[in-house]
């Protein structure tokens, strides 16, 4: 057996054994077409205040500016559906990635053990792991490495799993054997584009203004949320789920096996009532290792306070 194959199946099988649904694998080389794409994205002024996305865009776009001599790019996906709701159906909503710990932590820790493991098994290998911390195009590593394809709610979905789950990367100067992409299976549906309560997504899809989304805007956002989305932010207080829910594709999910992602037991039943009058206590209780933690308690607030007065 080759011995990029040899390698290739060996890190796939700890991959897997750590807990990572599916591993793909890219030649690690400059995305001409991507960084055309972002260029005009960014053009647009579709990152809203998210000047970070704007930085970087020479390592965004070239693997080998984060690793020198990189060769691969692994990328791998990691579940993270709940088919759990929150109890009131009049509370103000959370995405369901921020139900438990926070994913930085809890993926990255298995990325790293896989690189040691890597480090250990096969030898002086260099490399780098990212889980949505540094300048790194996941999504469309995740497409180059055959994990399935960008929809057009721009989230990538795969035919088995749909798309409620966490991308994270390793960049390596190792030698592996490459999947090739898989074609796109939207085909005609449009749910994502129909159901998105601000019209985020572009009439055509595959094009998402990042400020007008409800994820930006409880999250991202720093400063007041703007009048025009009022009335349309569909009760969402922390991210938003809408163009998942809606994907046929998520008949597939199936539930997360990680006990670090289960919510903390108070989350679910809170009553509409009592996130309207959350003090920073119960905040601190509750989101003590969410990623929630991130908008802050009075950046929660000022979320709950915009829907009440919808």
């Amino acid at each position: 057996m080759h011995k990029a194959q040899t390698h290739t199946n060996m890190i796939r099988a700890e991959a897997q054994r750590l807990g990572f649904d599916q591993v793909g694998m890219a030649k690690a080389e400059f995305m001409e077409e991507e960084a055309r794409h972002l260029e005009q994205w960014l053009q647009q002024g579709m990152h809203g205040q998210m000047h970070y996305m704007a930085n970087h865009f020479d390592k965004r776009v070239d693997p080998t500016q984060l690793v020198p001599g990189a060769k691969s790019v692994i990328s791998l996906v990691y579940n993270y559906y709940n088919p759990a709701k929150q109890e009131d159906p009049t509370a103000p909503k959370i995405s369901q990635y921020a139900y438990g710990k926070d994913y930085h932590f809890v993926v990255k820790d298995k990325l790293k053990a896989l690189l040691q493991f890597i480090q250990q098994e096969i030898g002086e290998v260099q490399g780098r792991c990212f889980v949505d911390s540094a300048p790194v195009l996941e999504r469309d590593w995740a497409k180059r490495s055959g994990l399935g394809w960008v929809g057009r709610n721009t989230l990538l979905i795969n035919p088995k799993a749909g798309s409620y789950f966490f991308l994270a990367e390793l960049i390596l100067d190792l030698e592996l054997e490459y999947d090739a992409p898989m074609r796109d299976y939207c085909g005609t549906c449009r749910r994502c584009i129909d159901a998105c309560p601000t019209e985020a997504i572009s009439p055509e899809g595959y094009l998402v203004d990042g400020s007008k989304c409800i994820s930006y805007l409880t999250i991202e956002l720093r400063e007041a949320i703007p009048d025009e989305f009022k009335g349309k932010m569909d009760n969402w207080m922390f991210g938003c789920d809408v163009c998942q829910d809606v994907c046929p594709w998520n008949r597939f999910s199936e539930a997360h096996q990680e006990p670090a992602f289960a919510p903390h037991p108070d989350l679910l039943g809170m009553r509409k009532a009592e996130w309207e009058e959350i003090t920073q206590e119960v905040f601190n209780q509750i989101f003590q290792h969410s990623a929630v933690k991130r908008t802050k308690w009075d950046g929660l607030q000022r979320n709950i306070k915009f829907l009440k007065e919808e």
